[in-house]
């Protein structure tokens, strides 16, 4: 019996993992398809969300049923009540995929981004897919040094999410009011993926050491 309850943590943890891949996914494919304005391809990332809806929704009924069926103590606990928590950051990861899909199609033919913040919707766009890719190892790994890497990296999207609205901000803004709301929309989905993935970092810190990380002041 203990055999298949393990069997069954090892499961959602192999789920967890498999989402982190499923959300890389979407974001690199959101990216290209605003950068490229690809209708093709925001429609695939559109479509896909179902499949990351279904892995959470799957996780989620697995854990219920080992809470109510085992009634687990201890770290066995700590693992479902944490893996339920990481799930849902990556499947709200995956929402905000697809939002930026979402104003990719809504834009077509044209590409929602102007030609001079190209560069940083990309730079984000990389930033994006490298963190949660790093996650993955994190959840994978349970490696606490790459966990805190991810601090970093969010950092890193921080300071290009304030390069966006310098921009944005400036008194001779010349792309009018939709495109404004646009860029806005945008940098917040980017800057909250990173968030995100930084939380899913924090609580895999919580399950290792049953202590959660302290925030920067």
């Amino acid at each position: 019996m203990r055999d298949n309850f393990h069997d069954d943590l090892d499961r959602i943890g192999a789920t967890l993992i498999d989402m982190t891949g499923l959300v890389a996914s979407a974001m690199s494919m959101a990216t290209d398809a605003l950068l490229d304005a690809d209708i093709a391809l925001a429609d695939s990332v559109i479509s896909a969300d179902a499949k990351i809806d279904g892995a959470y929704q799957d996780l989620e009924e697995r854990s219920f049923e080992l809470l109510a069926r085992q009634q687990p103590v201890a770290g066995d606990l700590r693992t479902i009540v944490t893996s339920l928590r990481m799930v849902a950051d990556l499947e709200r990861m995956g929402d905000l995929a697809l939002h930026i899909a979402k104003i990719a199609r809504m834009r077509y033919p044209n590409s929602a981004v102007p030609d001079e913040l190209r560069e940083t919707i990309r730079e984000m766009g990389q930033v994006a897919e490298r963190i949660v890719v790093k996650t993955g190892d994190v959840v994978a790994g349970k490696d606490l040094t790459l966990a805190s890497e991810l601090e970093t990296d969010d950092d890193v999207m921080d300071a290009l999410h304030k390069k966006l609205f310098s921009v944005l901000l400036f008194q001779d803004w010349p792309y009018g009011v939709e495109t404004a709301i646009d860029i806005t929309l945008l940098g917040r989905y980017y800057e909250r993926f990173a968030d995100h993935a930084v939380s899913v970092a924090r609580r895999i810190v919580f399950l290792v050491t049953g202590e959660m990380p302290r925030t920067a002041a």
